[in-house]
């Protein structure tokens, strides 16, 4: 006969959210905020884990299906979020920092922080030549 396996059935429950205080919160393209989502632990355990980072933009109002956008620098490398929001999953909203931007979407913010990164490439490549040039001046 063939062993049956233990099944182990995960069922995240889930919270009602408040409709009516995700509609409320006024934060825009350009605010710094930290999002606490659910995650599922290795263990089988819901932890919540924050991103905090700068909204791009806010797609869809405050009708059921609106988005928000967000990007953070991790490790020198640019990682975007859309959180739906009015999901069940993120658990709370927080705005860390109100700015004021010109435009509704800061999708150009993307290229400016490649070009930045690239610029200080760009001087540490010189800088490392320089000095590579003056320790073989230095060893003649």
């Amino acid at each position: 006969m063939a062993e049956k396996k233990n099944k182990v059935e995960t069922k995240i429950k889930f919270d009602a959210i408040d409709k009516d205080a995700r509609k409320a919160l006024d934060f825009h393209a350009g605010d710094t905020i930290k999002v606490w989502s659910k995650i599922l632990d290795e263990k089988g355990k819901i932890r919540l884990q924050a991103f905090e980072g700068i909204v791009l933009a806010r797609k869809h109002g405050r009708e059921m299906g609106a988005t928000f956008t967000v990007r953070k620098v991790a490790s020198g490398v640019g990682v975007e979020r859309i959180f739906p929001l009015y999901s069940p999953v993120v658990d709370k909203i927080e705005i860390v920092k109100k700015s004021r931007a010109r435009r509704s979407k800061l999708y150009y913010v993307r290229e400016k922080a490649v070009k930045d990164v690239r610029r200080k490439l760009r001087s540490s490549v010189v800088s490392e030549e320089a000095m590579d040039a003056e320790a073989e001046k230095a060893s003649e």
